[in-house]
């Protein structure tokens, strides 16, 4: 097992100090350490927990993972991993700071209350309030992050060179080679359709209402975000916001929340998301913990040919005037913050390609590109949701490149085939760096396999 330790994904780390939504008191199993690192413990009953954890997320994914000898084994050498990266750390002063673990503490809580549907009832489920949760497994989020950092650095060190990514690719038989489908790179401009005049007041009203009644009647913060506000991340939550930069908020909510005293309640703040109440729980040098609710204004009294006809402007400047260029429109007027700093250029957000799969394309925009028949082709204004405002917005589109289906070669595909051949250099060097670790660093098992295995599998 020892030559796998590094294989296993992150995710099983992550699993030591996984929220189980459906986890019941059990009867502890019989217990004993199984292994030594140093001078850390790793008790069997943990690595059974794990197993158990495992197996139920994987079935309420509608995955069949069965117990074996050798799952039950990845988690031990992955708790082992874990406390070799924590003595890593140690060695190299490798901190996380408080903030960071509340951050990570705070979007892993939000997360469970969604799933729950509410904090009391993740209350219930555990038998304890949030903040005892907190308290329990912060020291279990940080060590976490610690290993991740350690290996994030050590990764970021590994890079690659075309010599290398050709080698890679030389040695796939030709007969393995993978066919790659119809690909396209896009660009777009977005343009937001702004409320009418009486809708964007009534919402602005609403929120003003609600300020009273916090700021005249003393109802907290709290009570009326869970009951009216519009954003569905922090809604359940009391409205709360972790610990965040000035600079990670929209300018408007920071200015805001930031000439507050702590305890203080802004007054009705209009964002590109609406119109906001901000409470500031507290200030830590430039970052800030807030609540707030969010009144936006109704999806359907917006001002639709507006931004029709802007984006329609736009595009006949660009298809009638040479020297009128899309990228320097989109960083100019595009209202979409994820793709205007590139000039509209769109990237997969998983790979960070530019290239994108026809047949993995959103459907609203599937659509738009089986109708462009060459490449510089500019689409006509079509509707579509705005992601990352969760609302209704207009965009032209441009076709930059498309290339058909083809047998995977360096020529067109180097970006990917560099990618992939990185990935597996990073895990070859970080398998032997690992390896090397451990053989610095005191490892003692107190077992040659698993005790009472058939009591596990009983109890999952």
């Amino acid at each position: 097992m020892k030559n796998k330790l590094f294989l296993l994904p992150l995710l099983l780390i992550t699993l030591f100090i996984q929220l189980d939504l459906t986890a019941q008191e059990k009867p502890i199993l019989a217990d004993r350490i199984v292994a030594h690192v140093n001078d850390n413990i790793i008790l069997k009953s943990d690595i059974d927990q794990s197993v158990a954890d495992y197996m139920r997320q994987a079935r309420v994914s509608d995955q069949n993972v069965e117990f074996s000898e050798e799952l039950w084994f990845s988690f031990l050498e992955s708790a082992i991993n874990n406390y070799v990266m924590l003595e890593k750390a140690e060695i190299d002063s490798i901190t996380v700071s408080d903030d960071e673990v509340s951050l990570q503490m705070d979007q892993r809580i939000r997360q469970l209350v969604a799933q729950a549907g509410s904090e009391r009832a993740l209350e219930q489920a555990f038998g304890k309030s949030l903040i005892q949760l907190r308290a329990d497994f912060k020291e279990d989020f940080r060590e976490q992050m610690i290993a991740q950092r350690v290996q994030q650095q050590k990764i970021q060190s590994i890079s690659i060179t075309r010599p290398e990514v050709e080698e890679f690719f030389n040695a796939i038989p030709t007969d393995s080679l993978p066919t790659i489908p119809e690909q396209v790179a896009l660009s777009q401009i977005v343009i937001v359709p702004p409320a009418k005049d009486d809708a964007k007041q009534a919402a602005f009203n609403f929120a003003q209402q609600l300020r009273d009644s916090i700021v005249v009647h003393g109802v907290p913060i709290e009570e009326l975000a869970r009951r009216h506000s519009d954003d569905r991340g922090s809604a359940a939550n009391g409205g709360a916001l972790p610990l965040m930069g000035l600079d990670e908020l929209v300018s408007e909510y920071s200015a805001a929340a930031s000439a507050l005293q702590p305890g203080g309640i802004s007054k009705v703040v209009e964002t590109q998301f609406g119109f906001h109440i901000i409470k500031l729980k507290r200030r830590v040098g430039d970052r800030i913990e807030t609540n707030h609710i969010l009144i936006s204004v109704d999806n359907e009294q917006l001002d639709e040919e507006y931004a029709i006809k802007r984006l329609n402007t736009l595009r006949d400047s660009i298809m009638t005037n040479k020297d009128v260029k899309f990228a320097a429109v989109a960083r100019k007027f595009s209202e979409d913050p994820n793709t205007k700093p590139y000039g509209g250029k769109i990237f997969d957000p998983q790979s960070g390609e530019r290239l994108l799969p026809l047949n993995r394309l959103d459907p609203a925009m599937y659509r738009i590109v089986l109708l462009m028949d060459e490449e510089g082709s500019i689409s006509e204004p079509r509707s579509f949701t705005l992601q990352s405002q969760n609302s209704k917005a207009y965009r032209i589109v441009k076709l930059d490149q498309q290339i058909p289906e083809h047998i995977a070669n360096l020529e067109q595909d180097y970006d990917r085939i560099k990618s992939i051949a990185l990935q597996q250099k990073q895990n070859r060097v970080m398998q032997q760096w690992i390896e090397k670790l451990r053989d610095e660093i005191y490892i003692e098992y107190k077992i040659e396999r698993p005790d009472n295995t058939m009591d596990l599998e009983n109890t999952l």
